[in-house]
Parts: structure tokens; C-alpha cells; sequence
């Protein structure tokens, strides 16, 4: 497998250091993923870490190039079947995560089944998410994705709070209060690693893949 990164900030670095521990070939890492050459793109997964502009300018091009992507940034949920479609249409398969932790996987799979044991019993949802200064997007792509899975399973809709300090990598805070008791599922990242291990993961998970996925479904 061949990789090209698709923004090269500090997670780009983070997923070139795990590729490299992987003996994972890295063609290049790109700050302008549409300057890569058509007949080079067609033999690699993108994995993009970006920004919600990059992505809505950038999208069309990976679908139309790549042999596959892993798609980690956040901030685009509201064009989100605007990009699914454009990588059905051109029949390469995509992986997408609004976070790759595989920490935060787990977490998302217990508030689900929490979720449905307490439907219909009187509790109140919450989340707190908390991120460092220069993430671009409130609330998180994982606080939104953790919302619409306590919607589903537990028929509420949770107020979100959001909160930029430091250097913070990130902490999400799930709370189910209730009149006789309250329930608090929490995740914290040490740093960008776990999310740098889970897009990896992902990319190999590409090979022989078909459609659009989100990463939980294939965990």
C-alpha cells in the first residue's frame, strides 16, 4: 500500500511517523492535495487531516483521483452526502470518522448500548467536549457523531457544550442524569497518536473495500 497525506500540520507528521513504524510506503505529504499528479494519486490512499474549507474544496478531486481515502477531518457533516455520493459515483471507497481514536470508538459503541437500557426511563443527556485553542470547529465532529447516537438509541437530544483551552487534545464527557441517579462515560486523548494508529488501521482497511464507510461500522 502507498499513502499520501493530505495536510502535513501536526497530524500529519503524527500519521507519517505511525506509517513509517508500519513500513507503510509515504509518496509524499501534501499541503495542496490537488497539485498530486493524476497517474501517482491513482495508486494511493489519501488520507486527509485538513480543515473544513480544505475538505469542501478538496473532496471532488481525492474522489476523482485516489485509489481510496481516509477522510479524519471534521467540520463538513452539513454537505456530508454531497461528499458521500461524489466517492460513490466514482466508485472509490472512502473511510470516514468524525475521530479515529479507537478509545473513542468504544466510547461511542457504550453510549449506544447505554443509550437503549435507559430509553424511555427519565434520563437527561449531556455532553461536554474540550479541545485546544486552534481546533477550528465547535462543537467536535465526535460530539456531534456521540449526539446523533444518544438521539437514536435513547430518543433525546443532548445539549452540547464546547470548550477551547491550552493544548488540550481533546476529553468528551458524556452525563446521563436522572432523578435518582447519573451515569458519566468519558474519554480522554494524551495526544494526536491514538487518532494518527486509527487512520492507519483505516487505510489498510481500503484494500478490496467497496462504498463509503464510517470507521466504527468496520471495527
Amino acid at each position: 500500500m502507498k499513502v499520501i497525506i493530505s495536510g502535513y500540520g501536526k497530524m500529519g507528521h503524527m500519521i507519517e511517523k505511525e506509517l513509517k513504524a508500519r513500513g507503510i510506503e509515504l509518496v509524499e505529504a501534501s499541503e495542496d492535495i490537488t497539485a498530486t499528479k493524476p497517474e501517482v494519486a491513482r495508486e494511493c490512499v489519501c488520507i486527509d487531516f485538513t480543515t473544513p474549507d480544505a475538505i469542501r474544496a478538496n473532496y471532488k478531486f481525492i474522489a476523482e483521483n485516489f485509489k481510496a481515502a481516509v477522510i479524519g477531518t471534521t467540520g463538513w457533516h452539513d454537505i456530508e452526502n454531497d461528499v458521500k455520493n461524489a466517492f460513490e459515483d466514482a466508485g472509490t471507497p472512502m473511510i470516514y470518522a468524525s475521530n479515529f481514536s479507537l478509545g473513542v470508538n468504544a466510547l461511542e459503541a457504550a453510549v449506544k448500548k447505554v443509550g437503549q437500557m435507559l430509553k424511555g426511563n427519565g434520563y437527561t443527556p449531556s455532553i461536554e467536549e474540550i479541545h485546544h485553542i486552534h481546533k477550528l470547529d465547535a462543537p467536535s465532529g465526535t460530539a456531534i457523531t456521540i449526539g446523533k447516537i444518544i438521539e437514536e438509541s435513547l430518543g433525546v437530544n443532548p445539549e452540547i457544550t464546547s470548550v477551547r483551552e491550552g493544548e488540550v487534545p481533546g476529553i468528551h464527557t458524556v452525563t446521563l442524569d436522572s432523578s435518582v441517579d447519573k451515569i458519566t462515560l468519558r474519554h480522554e486523548a494524551y495526544s494526536r497518536e491514538g487518532l494518527a494508529k486509527g487512520a492507519v488501521v483505516a487505510a489498510l482497511m481500503t484494500e478490496g473495500l467497496k462504498g463509503v464507510h464510517e470507521f466504527s461500522e468496520l471495527l
